[in-house]
């Protein structure tokens, strides 16, 4: 068994796409998931199953989540390995002046063909900054993630790719529900 996280886009949104958690852990364990746990409401699920692609993971899960709640959500899945990398680079954690309630990280379904980082920085506000790397975009935002233009929407709309954001907080708080299951 192979411990996996799956992040969806756009559930428990301004009143739309509204899954509790305990039903969305009751439709992933039907897939034959084991240990699966969730995390906050934004749609976070942490999960043991054979090994396979996140690819084959991530339509499994979008059909599963069609049948049983009637909409379509943007899932993205990543192994262990993945997300610790994916916090391993992020060059903004190490930094002692950053504040890390201000970090997040937008995680790319796949890498972006064209990175135009010239048009990207003209909508930077100061203080703000942001690194791409394999797999996702760091954010600071010391004014606060909801008053920045870098949002998921922008870098969707940039970069040409699905994404997904989560707040440091919450990206290290999966990492460590994976750890746990693994142990």
């Amino acid at each position: 068994m192979k411990t996996y996280v799956a992040i969806l886009r756009g559930i428990n949104v301004s009143g739309r796409n509204k899954i509790k958690m305990d039903a969305l852990k009751s439709s992933i364990s039907s897939l034959g998931f084991e240990q699966v746990q969730t995390y906050i409401q934004s749609g976070n699920v942490v999960f043991q199953y054979q090994e396979t692609s996140s690819g084959n993971l991530e339509e499994l899960i979008n059909k599963q989540i069609l049948k049983d709640f009637g909409f379509k959500v943007p899932v993205l899945v990543l192994n262990e390995k993945e997300l610790a990398n994916i916090v391993k680079n992020n060059p903004f954690a190490v930094d002692e002046n950053r504040e890390a309630q201000f970090l997040h990280v937008t995680f790319l379904k796949e890498d972006p063909a064209n990175v135009d980082d010239e048009k990207i920085n003209g909508y930077v506000k100061s203080g703000e900054e942001f690194a791409i790397s394999d797999g996702a975009v760091y954010l600071y935002c010391p004014h606060g993630y909801g008053k920045t233009k870098l949002n998921n929407n922008f870098f969707e709309s940039q970069l040409k790719v699905s994404a997904t954001t989560r707040n440091w907080k919450t990206t290290l708080k999966l990492l460590e529900m994976m750890n746990k299951n693994d142990g």
